[in-house]
């Protein structure tokens, strides 16, 4: 799972990169020979539109993404984990559903259309394909998510984590 962050990572830091080279060349190409490019404003919008869905795939890997545990907080841990794994279930049942299944009909859709962008003139179902991309990508995720909430780690059947509700020091002591 590590690698798939790392690759995670690597991705969406290089995609970063090159939406600063792109706007800085339509920046500069704008104001200087006063002759604008006429694809980097979409390329611009096309990168955006990768690094905001994989960025929340990536987010749900972190656990990063907006969530409001005041509730599941304060639950005793036998519910708490039934919170958790209910959580995680439509997480998956979500991106399962809408983004792999529906992403994948809408970039078989576009493809079969032979729609293509306006300036960059590419078929616009690799545009799409982040979505069941992302999609995919946070079942992997929503899995081992359950499976820490079992308390095991991702990989390993026989490895069980100390209860959420334990402190750090008390768990140490134990080891």
């Amino acid at each position: 799972m590590k690698r798939v962050d790392r690759l995670l990572e690597i991705t969406l830091g290089s995609l970063l990169a090159l939406m600063v080279l792109d706007v800085t060349w339509q920046i500069l190409t704008r104001f200087l020979p006063m002759s604008p490019s006429s694809y980097t404003e979409e390329l611009a919008r096309y990168l955006l539109v990768w690094i905001g869905i994989l960025g929340a795939a990536y987010a749900y890997r972190k656990k990063s993404h907006i969530g409001i545990d005041l509730l599941v907080g304060n639950l005793p841990p036998g519910p708490r984990k039934i919170a958790q794994l209910f959580i995680v279930g439509v997480c998956f049942a979500f991106s399962a559903t809408v983004l792999v299944f529906g992403g994948i009909q809408l970039v078989l859709l576009t493809f079969e259309l032979n729609q293509l962008s306006a300036a960059l003139n590419i078929p616009m179902g690799y545009v799409y394909s982040v979505i069941p991309l992302s999609g995919t990508l946070i079942c992997v995720f929503a899995v081992s998510q359950a499976l820490e909430v079992l308390g095991r780690e991702p990989g390993s059947a026989d490895t069980v984590q100390q209860p959420d509700d334990q402190p750090a020091e008390a768990a140490s002591a134990q080891a």
